[in-house]
């Protein structure tokens, strides 16, 4: 790429961005023509306005443009960029379990080594450090790939596909937050598959959620919809279901993804409907508990109640549920639900035009976990319109994070 003009560069992350010309040139405010010309190395991009402009709408550093790499920090905001893509994908594309039918796979992981890694990784996720799990994430997969493929059809054989369908999880939900949305689906549905053979009921219901919330992400709210209720149903407590924690654990997310799913479909009254099924779930739960990694219980209903009223465009509900919450409860949750509920409230405030609080709510989640901030797409955009709707010079504190989160003033 550093050997590469610089229009050819534009152009590579215009098709990454999947834009064409004419959408590119109309956001920059220019002609196809001039586009063209540029990325055909005709005309000079030798303004730096241009070009910080350009890098803003393709979303990548300015360096990446003019052909040197950005730094890497080596702390854990570090957002994730092409290269880790590329080796997570690399990493997905591996078939182990189709090389070991032929041939016995050398020096195969240890289980427990695998299960003490798998942990790490959740851990590392629910902290919302997600530059670092980006990097760790290749290895794990190859690794647990390799397991998979070593161990079969015994108890150590469904503990290893139990294993990698957990890491095939993770990997979908942090691709998702990134903006990697299709290969968040291979992901997900990489773990809905294994799941079967690990003979996990729960597994394979929040492997469900991880599919549903990628297809939400590509714009197909309603197929995830019925996907989690469909799978809701066969899971319920009930009817020779046992209610145990996990079940009731499961059960209560696939019903708050599907009210998400619902939201986004503008189907309020489906949302309701959900989300009363979700409550009386987390009643019997009795508490908040993370049960399969889902931090299902009463206070996690009440962050989605406020994610759900502002997909559905209701910014004051949003609000009003946020107040409702019990701070005791909210703090004892792990910092990226509660990073990830400052943002979806900023959004609230934002729909009512409290764009101070909005801008607030962003300083309060940058604080919890930085990356759920910094480096999620949707955060970039709430303070992109924070910044354009704001009368005057943002608070210094706003214009300091935007300037971290390289949205342009």
């Amino acid at each position: 790429m550093d050997e590469l003009p610089i229009g050819r560069r534009v152009a590579y992350w215009r098709g990454r961005r999947k834009m064409s010309q004419q959408v590119f040139a109309d956001r920059l405010g220019k002609s196809k023509s001039w586009v063209d010309k540029i990325e055909r190395g005709v005309r000079r991009l030798d303004k730096f306005s241009v070009l910080y402009e350009i890098a803003d709408i393709l979303e990548v550093e300015v360096q990446l443009l003019v052909g040197r790499d950005p730094e890497r920090r080596s702390d854990a905001l570090n957002c994730i960029d092409q290269v880790e893509v590329d080796q997570i994908r690399a990493a997905l594309e591996r078939y182990d379990a189709l090389s070991a039918y032929f041939d016995a796979v050398p020096y195969p992981p240890m289980l427990g080594d695998m299960r003490k890694a798998v942990t790490h990784a959740w851990l590392t996720y629910q902290y919302g450090r997600y530059g670092m799990l980006t990097r760790a994430l290749p290895k794990l997969l190859r690794d647990a790939q390799a397991a998979d493929a070593a161990y079969s059809g015994d108890d150590q054989g469904r503990e290893a596909a139990h294993l990698l369908g957990q890491i095939y999880q993770i990997t979908s939900s942090v691709l998702r937050k990134l903006g990697e949305c299709e290969l968040a689906w291979l992901a997900a549905d990489r773990a809905l598959a294994v799941s079967q053979r690990a003979d996990d009921q729960f597994l394979a219901g929040i492997a469900t959620t991880r599919v549903g919330n990628a297809l939400l992400a590509m714009g197909r709210a309603r197929s995830a919809l019925e996907l989690n209720v469909r799978i809701a149903n066969r899971l319920a407590p009930g009817g020779g279901n046992e209610e145990s924690p996990a079940r009731l654990s499961v059960y209560g997310m696939l019903l708050l993804q599907g009210a998400m799913a619902a939201a986004r479909s503008g189907d309020s009254a489906t949302v309701e409907d959900l989300l009363d099924g979700a409550q009386e779930a987390a009643n019997r739960l009795g508490g908040d508990h993370n049960h399969y990694w889902t931090c299902f219980g009463p206070t996690n209903l009440k962050l989605h109640r406020a994610a759900a009223a502002v997909e559905l465009g209701d910014g004051g509900r949003a609000v009003e549920t946020h107040h409702s919450i019990e701070l005791p409860a909210f703090n004892a949750l792990l910092p990226e639900r509660r990073a990830h509920h400052m943002l979806d409230i900023a959004r609230g405030f934002a729909q009512i035009g409290d764009l101070a609080s909005a801008g607030e709510m962003l300083l309060k989640g940058d604080r919890l976990a930085p990356s759920e901030i910094r480096c999620r797409p949707i955060a970039h955009e709430v303070m992109s319109d924070i910044l354009r709707r704001t009368r005057g010079a943002p608070s210094s504190p706003i214009a300091e994070l935007a300037e971290h989160m390289g949205v342009g003033i």
